[in-house]
């Protein structure tokens, strides 16, 4: 996997992330955008970690930021 620091910003290397750590930076659009790509499949899908607490795992995130900077679709789309 690519360790490029431009690629994942302040990602860790594992664990969960949550919204807050994803938006403006380094997931380039908007909250409802966000929420809309996970709804198409195109972005990977959240988990619930508790009743209000829910995040990314970061090694889905990294791949997804992985496989959009070599020309590679989300989900197979």
């Amino acid at each position: 996997m690519n360790q490029n620091p431009r690629l994942f910003g302040d990602l860790p290397a594992t664990g969960y992330v949550r919204q807050s750590q994803l938006i403006p930076a380094p997931i380039p659009f908007s909250s409802a955008t966000l929420w809309r790509r996970v709804k198409a499949g195109t972005f990977p899908k959240p988990v619930k970690l508790s009743e209000r607490v829910t995040a990314w795992r970061v090694e889905d995130v990294r791949q997804w930021l992985e496989d959009r900077a070599n020309g590679v679709a989300y989900g197979g789309f």
